[in-house]
């Protein structure tokens, strides 16, 4: 059997369908997997014992009206890609427009998706997995499995391959630190990031070495973060990490303090020590997965009313302003 996930982004999103892959791995261990992922994200997925092909597109680019040419190139020959390869199930686990005209160019005799899925790419399947809007992103994705006909028996696995050489690169990058503390001060939306100052705070009562972590469009926050402190109690990592080289940064931390953000869902998956911070976002659908259960993934609110939101944008984020450093030193000083 030949199966095509279409699960593209975004980072989050990528690891909360990593039990889905071991799902099906588990139940139909004959069958061939290939995963449609966006380019800036295939590290995550790369040399993936569970996945025998990756097959990247450009996403981001596919927006810009004056690359039009490129992207309607790119799509026909991703077209002709999938039509050869005549995959038996596809499966959308992203459930917009761009997955589901993916899963339309794909001949298989079974296309599912989600019920709920935006933007009208429900009209592209076969099977519509109906599913509770209150669930986890990660029990969701599962539910897709279940209708594959996979066995959901135990706990949900996250099989993240980290290749032998990240961790060396790593040490070169943080040196001998004797323990560190992650630290990942941005988000994409800006209503989810705690305080530069409040980081810079907490990073002053941590008595181990803190690495900040992100991507190489974080340069302000932490400029915000370190320009108060002390630069020898900061190695600042953000923009000069690969995805692999980050999973191998976060599974050797003692501890992760984030904002709601892709590392999170990596370190978690990685039993990793994680105090996350929520505040427009609801961390029943999207919190580290287990936190309820698990003593090692902690949650942090500032309780205010109007939280959730979702809105991406706040004058002035009392959700996110409302969680004080000693909430957060609190939580994390047993893993000091």
């Amino acid at each position: 059997m030949k199966i095509l996930i279409i699960k593209p982004s975004s980072l989050g999103d990528v690891i909360h369908a990593l039990p889905f892959l071991k799902a099906i791995r588990d139940s139909f261990p004959d069958s061939r997997v290939d995963w449609v992922i966006s380019k800036n994200l295939g590290k995550i997925l790369e040399d993936n014992p569970l996945i025998n092909r990756l097959i990247t597109i450009d996403k981001d680019s596919w927006k810009e009206f004056r690359k039009l040419p490129q992207t309607l190139s790119e799509l026909f020959s991703l077209r002709n890609l999938l039509r050869s390869d005549r995959y038996d199930i596809v499966v959308d686990l992203q459930g917009l427009l761009r997955s589901g005209l993916i899963a339309f160019f794909t001949p298989a005799a079974l296309k599912i998706g989600f019920e709920d899925a935006r933007e009208g790419s429900r009209f592209f399947y076969d099977r519509r997995v109906r599913v509770n809007k209150s669930s986890h992103a990660v029990d969701k994705c599962l539910e897709a499995a279940r209708a594959m006909g996979a066995s959901l028996g135990g706990t949900p696995g996250f099989p993240l391959y980290i290749d032998g050489t990240a961790p060396d690169r790593v040490r070169k990058l943080t040196g001998d630190t004797g323990g560190y503390v992650v630290i990942v001060p941005s988000a994409r939306w800006p209503s989810k990031r705690w305080p530069a100052g409040y980081f810079a705070s907490l990073i002053k009562r941590i008595p181990l070495q803190c690495v900040v972590a992100g991507g190489g469009g974080d340069g302000e926050a932490v400029r915000e973060i370190t320009g108060s402190l002390p630069r020898h109690n900061i190695i600042d990592l953000c923009g000069k990490t690969d995805l692999k080289e980050l999973t191998a940064l976060l599974a050797g931390a003692r501890a992760v303090v984030t904002n709601d953000t892709g590392p999170m869902h990596i370190a978690a998956a990685l039993d990793v020590p994680v105090v996350a911070l929520f505040g427009p976002t609801d961390p029943v659908k999207t919190g580290p997965y287990g936190w309820r259960g698990n003593s090692r993934l902690k949650v942090l609110t500032a309780g205010v009313p109007c939280s959730p939101c979702r809105r991406r944008t706040c004058g002035e984020p009392a959700c996110m302003t409302g969680i004080t450093v000693d909430m957060v030193f609190e939580a994390l000083r047993e893993y000091l």
